[in-house]
């Protein structure tokens, strides 16, 4: 046995020499055989016909059939849109699409997938072929967990790029197609397309491009009310119930006067005409997304019916109609693509994105759609988070532009410290900033109104695209007043570490304080939401069943292993409630007692001591002084009254 294990001994210290002689085993890349064509800027010989069923609303199941032209035999490789305008990533829903079938002459055809590109088809055409048909269904979502939900038994959003495919080789605006869908039995449906024939519950438009197509979705559904807000613009409205339609005049009085102050702002429509899509909805997944003649919105069912209590959600129409200045007339040049293959780079994001919502509350606030109170408030919360947000040290806002394809807006485990998609909000308070010192700088003679009127405005009714870059900014605020700017941008948005960003608030004559009690965004926004939001004293957010989220880096519930996921069980010794938790955190401001929690997180119960004694906090923005109120001036209206 001796000699047995001797030998064997010898043998396992001979297997590192020889390897060492002869070497692992490694492999080449096998090359890849399949090549997409380039986009070319040349016409597409002949117009694809697009066919959308949309009866089946008890699936959510849509049936496509598409003939598409061929010029030649040999390899199509078709296309399923993967980059997508609006969302700054790639978010084709490819995984929906189920039962692809081409065929020619009623004969199906042989097809591949492309491994490397799983969006791309390969479809081998015989000669003499002339057309290719291809039928799909594309099966959408029926619960949250399996994405946003398009269709109800009330209301759809069709999106043709999950409806359709597209042929390699082109760009999109240069391929024709027409449209025809069929929606179930009495619905309406609504979308920026033109030369629209309806027969029946068939709608089939004039043939388009598919860059347009892709651009033009469509709202439909068995409760539909449309209104025109004037300058060839027009509000269209769904809703889970009839009741929900019932809008006072006021109210489409002050959408009407948005419309106004837009167009007064910028000088001139990049559009000639555009179709507000509005779903007033607890069913259909929520959304706010641009498109050059219209958007896709969706608010709560009482919109209008709880018109008082809703002001802090009238925020999303402003911002979604200034993208068609910002962001579809007016593009970054990287984000730009000639298809729907080519990725996107949003670098200058915190202009399409930041800009835009810095205007939706100024011009929410000019025409009566957001109180000023509201208005500040939101403010006032953007620049609270920012001002505790660890992950501004390590992170510059124009990285999180990157966020989209980085993180897909998936939740984060610690959001402060990752930081997500800030280049809205923190670029909010940039333009802000810049806004206040063109003001103060002119004696109010110029203003970022004078930057948005020359750099947005453009021909009436080009509803093209002109690309910009980082220095076509940097000329156009200069040439409204001669500053530093690329230094400003660059020191705000290009390099983390900055100080809180209140320079803006200062400006305006205003300081970011502290109060025990929430301002009115917060208030509203939790109160929609059914949460407690106490990043600045515990450093949490607590949902309706105590269960905590949104756990700030390095605050006193991080400190205290509290993390995603954990649920609140009890207060002081009894059952959580809100008013408990809150009771407990003022009783700590005696420097001495401490808020002592009972948590559960996956069946394990701890007590916890929380060492905090700074009490209930919540942002707010203060007036100093006697000077001018500058938001005053900031949201008055500019349209003739």
């Amino acid at each position: 046995m001796k000699k047995q294990l001797l030998v064997a001994s010898a043998l396992i210290a001979a297997i590192p020499a020889a390897f060492a002689q002869t070497g692992n085993s490694r492999p080449q890349p096998v090359v890849q055989p399949h090549v997409i064509p380039l986009p070319a800027d040349k016409p597409y010989p002949g117009t694809m016909q697009l066919r959308v069923d949309a009866t089946d609303v008890a699936r959510g199941i849509f049936r496509v059939r598409q003939t598409i032209p061929v010029a030649r035999p040999g390899k199509l490789t078709l296309l399923y849109p993967e980059w997508l305008p609006g969302k700054h990533a790639p978010r084709g829903a490819i995984a929906e699409m189920a039962g692809f079938k081409p065929s020619a002459g009623g004969k199906p055809l042989t097809w591949t997938r492309q491994p490397t590109d799983v969006y791309a088809f390969d479809v081998d055409v015989p000669p003499g072929v002339k057309t290719v048909d291809v039928a799909f269904d594309f099966l959408s979502p029926t619960r949250t967990s399996e994405g946003r939900v398009v269709v109800t038994p009330a209301m759809m959003n069709l999106q043709w790029e999950q409806v359709s495919l597209y042929p390699a080789g082109y760009f999109t605006r240069q391929i024709p197609v027409q449209l025809e869908v069929t929606l179930p039995e009495g619905w309406t449906g609504a979308a920026a397309l033109d030369g629209l024939k309806v027969s029946g519950n068939r709608y089939s438009f004039a043939p388009t491009n598919y860059e347009v197509l892709v651009d033009s979705p469509m709202f439909a559904g068995r409760h539909f009310r449309k209104w025109n807000l004037g300058q060839n613009v027009t509000l269209n409205v769904v809703a889970d119930e009839a009741k929900y339609l019932d809008a006072r005049p006021d109210h489409i009085a002050r959408h009407a006067a948005l419309v106004s102050e837009t167009v007064a702002l910028f000088g001139s429509r990049p559009f000639d005409r555009y179709e507000f899509l509005l779903a007033l909805t607890d069913e259909m997944g929520g959304i706010g997304l641009e498109h050059h003649r219209s958007s896709e919105n969706s608010r709560s069912p009482d919109y209008f019916t709880e018109w008082d209590e809703n002001d802090h959600i009238r925020g999303l129409l402003p911002h979604e109609l200034v993208h068609s200045w910002n962001g579809k007339y007016r593009r970054p040049d990287k984000l730009w693509t000639p298809d729907f293959r080519t990725p996107m780079q949003g670098n200058l994001l915190w202009v399409y994105e930041g800009q835009t919502s810095y205007w939706d509350l100024v011009l929410a606030g000019r025409s009566g759609m957001q109180s000023k109170e509201m208005i500040l408030g939101e403010w006032a919360t953007h620049a609270g988070f920012y001002s505790a947000q660890p992950g501004r040290e390590w992170r510059a806002v124009e990285d999180t532009t990157l966020d989209p394809v980085i993180a897909a807006r998936k939740p984060k485990p610690f959001a402060s410290w990752a930081r997500g998609e800030d280049y809205y909000n923190e670029g909010s308070l940039t333009w802000l900033e810049a806004d206040l010192l063109i003001r103060q700088a002119t004696n109010d003679a110029k203003s970022l109104d004078d930057f948005a009127r020359a750099f947005f405005g453009g021909r009436e009714g080009d509803w093209g695209q002109d690309a910009y870059d980082f220095d076509d900014v940097v000329a156009a605020l200069n040439a409204v007043h001669p500053y530093d700017w690329a230094r400003f941008l660059r020191e705000r948005l290009q390099t983390p570490g900055q100080g809180a960003p209140v320079r803006g608030i200062e400006r305006a004559g205003y300081r970011l304080a502290w109060r025990d009690a929430p301002n009115v965004y917060d208030r509203d926004r939790m109160a929609q939401a059914k949460n407690l939001d106490l990043t600045h004293s515990l450093g949490m957010t607590i949902d309706k069943d105590g269960v905590a989220g949104a756990i700030l880096w390095d605050g006193p519930a991080f400190k205290a292993d509290i993390v995603n996921g954990t649920k609140i069980v009890a207060v002081d010794g009894t059952a959580y409630s809100r008013e408990r938790l809150e009771a407990a955190i003022r009783a700590a401001t005696d420097g001495k007692t401490p808020v002592r929690l009972l948590v559960e997180r996956g069946g394990r119960y701890r007590q916890i001591d929380l060492a905090y004694h700074g009490g209930l906090r919540w942002p707010h923005l203060e007036k100093v002084g006697t000077g001018p109120d500058w938001f005053d001036r900031l949201v008055a209206p500019r349209r003739a009254l």
